[in-house]
């Protein structure tokens, strides 16, 4: 398995290792209740790195990036930063990515477990464009800091102005001295920053900031309290929320794909789906027990199956479980009671709106 550059100290500080898609990952140093709670409230520090890195440069970047995701990659301005998906020729979705432009070159994020086949995907749909691409997940280590003082811990730490920095832009700059960028991004649903080092530099960046950001509350978090994050601020996860049988449109991602701009592969189906119909929507439900409602599990209404959980966890900022799911199109509405087949039993839940949590303004 591969390992990140601040592994050792994952392991010195007892983070509980798993194997995330190939690569050993801390899921909690603690409780993922109080890294939760950190993030909230305060700040947290996550080891991201294993996230796909790939570079594109050349006078066909942009045209080449265009032709593979949905959102409209010509209208990025230097520091833009857009999210978007990589769909098949059946509007399927391959991964949810980030794509940032700088000045001289565009950057790509993808998800960890999709990295190998999205780097394929780029190789066999780049020979008609004079492009440059190289995959520089290893060579660099990306990290987050997400939190109401996320701004307060990092800002004394970069050699340019990060507060004017709004959402979903980026720059590059200099973090404790040294090469990074840095995005006004995150997958928590609070304000955060996420920044990419050489893997060299990464040990000394995370621990400095660690060091830096005790006497703020910084807490180090695991990919469990990520996810209870994520789930919270309503954001897809692949695996769950997205798949390759599943189109961005069905998703409630509409908002990321430009069907009037550009070409890119998928586009004609995603037409047709539009034009057909939307069948399923992605909805929230809250249960009204404390029996948590995982991936598969069945909705109900009125006796008849409606549709499916994608995602479920305990809250902890509402105290209450949660889940996402896929339902028949139309057929239950916001505040409209359901039940979940939870393991053989039928448990109370009402459909509510998307996002769980949004943070104070």
């Amino acid at each position: 398995m591969l390992r990140t550059a601040c592994y050792a100290w994952h392991v010195a500080h007892g983070g509980r290792m798993i194997d995330f898609a190939g690569w050993e990952m801390p899921i909690q140093y603690g409780s993922i209740m109080d890294e939760h709670q950190s993030v909230r409230h305060a700040a947290g520090l996550f080891d991201i790195a294993h996230m796909g890195r790939i570079k594109f440069s050349g006078d066909d970047a942009c045209g080449l990036l265009d032709h593979l995701l949905t959102n409209d990659v010509t209208k990025l301005e230097p520091g833009d930063i857009r999210y978007s998906l990589v769909t098949n020729d059946s509007g399927g979705v391959l991964d949810d990515v980030l794509v940032y432009r700088f000045d001289a070159f565009y950057y790509l994020v993808v998800n960890a477990s999709n990295r190998l086949k999205i780097v394929d995907w780029i190789t066999r749909n780049q020979d008609a464009f004079h492009a440059h691409v190289e995959d520089q997940t290893v060579a660099t280590f990306m990290l987050a800091v997400q939190g109401p003082r996320a701004l307060d811990i990092l800002h004394p730490h970069v050699n340019v102005e990060i507060s004017d920095l709004k959402y979903y832009s980026g720059c590059e700059a200099m973090v404790f001295g040294r090469p990074a960028l840095v995005s006004r991004t995150g997958y928590t649903g609070e304000v955060g920053f996420e920044i990419v080092v050489a893997s060299s530099d990464g040990p000394d960046v995370w621990h400095r900031l660690i060091a830096d950001g005790k006497e703020m509350s910084l807490a180090a978090c695991g990919l469990g309290a990520r996810d209870t994050l994520r789930l919270e601020a309503g954001m897809a996860l692949y695996g769950h929320e997205l798949s390759e049988s599943i189109d961005p449109l069905t998703a409630g991602l509409s908002f990321a794909v430009k069907l009037n701009a550009g070409d890119f592969i998928g586009k004609a189906a995603l037409l047709r789906i539009k034009n057909g119909g939307i069948r399923k929507e992605r909805v929230g439900l809250e249960l009204a027990g404390k029996r948590i409602a995982r991936e598969g599990s069945t909705v109900f209404l009125d006796g008849r199956q409606i549709g499916q959980i994608t995602s479920g966890t305990f809250s902890p900022t509402l105290q209450k479980p949660i889940a996402m799911a896929y339902i028949d199109k139309g057929s239950a509405k916001t505040g409209q009671p359901v039940e979940v087949d939870i393991r053989g039993k039928r448990e109370a839940a009402t459909v509510v709106n998307l996002p769980f949590y949004r943070r104070p303004a």
